[in-house]
């Protein structure tokens, strides 16, 4: 059995999380399960209650018993990875408030695996995405909507969930959008004039109030627009135009970084744009190989 105080140190973490670090619910929910089930193992692989003074006592074996064990189950190692993340960030927590060292369970190896590098779609691609979009909608003013939330993924870099976070007030478009993207980072985005008139056409087809205070994409009887409707006319439209099924919202913001790079944008200054902490995460965003990064680097370095 769990025992109560592991249980209530657990919600208190996540609450931490929540509050100081801005964690989203499904960050919240995943690190929340991923915890339970390492303490869950522990139970029944040390036979006995899971307190917080059997976790100071764990060995490295211990933790590769618990990996041995999800790897078992199916677990992938990316998910394994994932959780293992959470169990170390707990860990670290949680020695620091119980006065434990916390060695053996932080100095455990993450499984390897390969990251699947995302497609952008070409440029031809991306615009036919834009205009087939506009095809699948039988009310104009709900073609006139999504094609809005597409041509903000592809020509601002945006997620889905910070287009569909846009507020009333936030129309008509600036020049630049101030977006606050996962954890909370602040980044300035310039907004193409394709965008500020395909949103300024979705406003004024729109047959429902937008409120300053509301979202400014609407759903078909006025409430919020939520990602699945984009998704999904974005699902007809790569049938009907013969793309892959990595032809969704996120591969449109994936397009407008690698498309970017093409044209000679520098790989720092995409980075900002899209709202990365690590540059290698932008790397694998542009699809960049390394004879591409040496070629940005001869260009750019000052004794090239």
């Amino acid at each position: 059995m769990i025992a109560p105080a592991a249980r209530d140190a657990l919600q208190t973490w996540l609450d931490g999380l929540g509050a100081l670090d801005d964690a989203a619910d499904n960050t919240l929910t995943a690190y929340r399960a991923d915890v339970l089930g390492w303490l869950s193992f522990l139970q029944m692989h040390l036979g006995q209650g899971t307190g917080l003074g059997t976790i100071g006592t764990l060995k490295i074996a211990d933790m590769r018993a618990w990996m041995a064990h999800e790897r078992g189950r199916g677990v992938q190692p990316r998910s394994l990875a994932r959780s293992l993340s959470a169990v170390k960030s707990f860990t670290r927590w949680l020695s620091e408030r119980e006065g434990f060292d916390p060695t053996a369970i932080l100095s455990t190896r993450s499984p390897k695996f390969r990251r699947k590098l995302p497609r952008p779609l070409s440029t031809d691609g991306a615009r036919a995405m834009i205009d087939t979009v506009e095809l699948q909608a039988r009310d104009p003013w709900v073609a006139a909507r999504d094609v809005a939330v597409v041509t903000l993924l592809y020509g601002c870099g945006l997620r889905i969930s910070e287009a569909l976070g846009l507020r009333g007030a936030d129309q008509p478009l600036p020049d630049s959008l101030r977006i606050i993207g996962k954890g909370g980072k602040e980044r300035l985005v310039p907004v193409l004039p394709a965008a500020r008139r395909a949103v300024a056409e979705y406003v004024a087809a729109c047959p429902h109030p937008i409120t300053a205070k509301g979202p400014l994409f609407l759903a078909i009887r006025g409430g919020p627009l939520v990602a699945r409707s984009i998704q999904k006319a974005m699902e007809q439209s790569r049938m009907q135009l013969g793309l892959p099924a990595t032809a969704t919202p996120h591969a449109m913001r994936h397009s407008f970084a690698t498309h970017l790079l093409d044209a000679g944008g520098d790989l720092r200054a995409i980075q900002e744009l899209l709202g990365h902490a690590s540059l290698s995460t932008t790397q694998a965003y542009t699809a960049v190989d390394t004879v591409r990064l040496l070629e940005v680097y001869a260009r750019a370095h000052p004794r090239g």
